[in-house]
């Protein structure tokens, strides 16, 4: 068995289908089922069961998973050797949610490309958890530390919210004073049932019994503000991005929460990603101050 086999083999368990594995391989999913066949032939055991869901491993593909991904890690450090510590290169791929996706990842992963030249970065920005497992992303950015699964978690940055409304729609509407005083207002925010974590459910910690406006994007929802639509719930390093906002009562209203940068465990030997991951710490956490001071 050589590399490739196992690369090939690890894209399909990860895609679990041949056509989502054969668009990353770039390689006709036929193709990609010939080679899992004789790969499959060669070790003489079945990996995978198809079913209507897709390709699921078999008992004896998940026990050459694991020796699958310790040899991909291998792969990388020895391509990392080669081409020495003097920048990094090569592509990784971050999953997101789509606040830090827009607001704060964007300049961030500029201004570490410009000091790269050879890396290259993706920004998938899903309202929702990633599975690292499934090699979605190579890390990820959560809004709550992950309980379960092998994962290597640490803390991104702390960031503030406010309440917040455009000046057009506060000049137009009774005053709010007090967080009472909401009920007589148009909320914008998170669509109730899809609020993938209770950390995002801030209009439901303040009280607010009906969100007149959702949505599942913090984009749309700054938009709503941006045009008079209602006030809501805002980031406060995305404020700077909204200048028609103003903040409301914020010696009543001010809310604390966390991004959590979330690997799978076994990466914290890849030396490249280790850095990657420094760099994006410290930079986050400086741009997080910036926007805030802004605000």
């Amino acid at each position: 068995m050589d590399w490739d086999d196992l690369r090939l083999f690890l894209a399909v368990a990860r895609a679990e289908s041949l056509s989502g594995a054969g668009k990353q391989l770039r390689l006709d999913p036929a193709t990609l089922g010939r080679r899992i066949a004789r790969l499959e032939e060669a070790l003489e055991a079945r990996l995978f069961v198809k079913s209507p869901q897709g390709y699921a491993l078999t008992d004896e593909g998940s026990r050459i998973l694991a020796h699958a991904e310790r040899a991909e890690q291998a792969m990388s450090g020895v391509a990392e050797e080669l081409r020495g510590t003097q920048g990094l290169t090569g592509q990784i791929r971050i999953g997101a949610p789509d606040g830090s996706a827009n607001y704060l990842l964007p300049q961030v992963l500029a201004t570490i490309c410009d000091e790269n030249p050879g890396l290259e970065v993706q920004i998938i920005a899903l309202p929702r958890v990633f599975n690292l497992s499934k090699r979605e992303a190579d890390m990820a950015i959560g809004v709550s530390r992950p309980e379960t699964g092998r994962l290597s978690v640490q803390k991104l940055t702390d960031y503030r919210l406010h309440l917040a409304a455009s000046r057009s729609y506060i000049a137009a509407h009774p005053p709010i004073t007090a967080p009472g005083d909401l009920r007589a207002h148009r909320m914008v925010g998170y669509i109730p049932d899809m609020i993938f974590d209770k950390e995002l459910d801030y209009l439901g910690h303040l009280g607010a019994e009906t969100v007149a406006l959702a949505s599942n994007s913090v984009s749309v929802q700054l938009n709503w503000l941006r045009h008079g639509a209602g006030g809501g719930v805002v980031h406060d390093f995305a404020l700077p991005a909204a200048p028609e906002l103003q903040r409301l009562i914020p010696d009543q209203v001010s809310l604390i929460r966390s991004f959590w940068l979330i690997r799978h465990a076994d990466d914290g030997r890849v030396d490249r990603l280790n850095r990657f991951a420094a760099l994006l710490v410290q930079s986050v956490r400086k741009e997080v101050l910036r926007l805030e001071a802004m605000a």
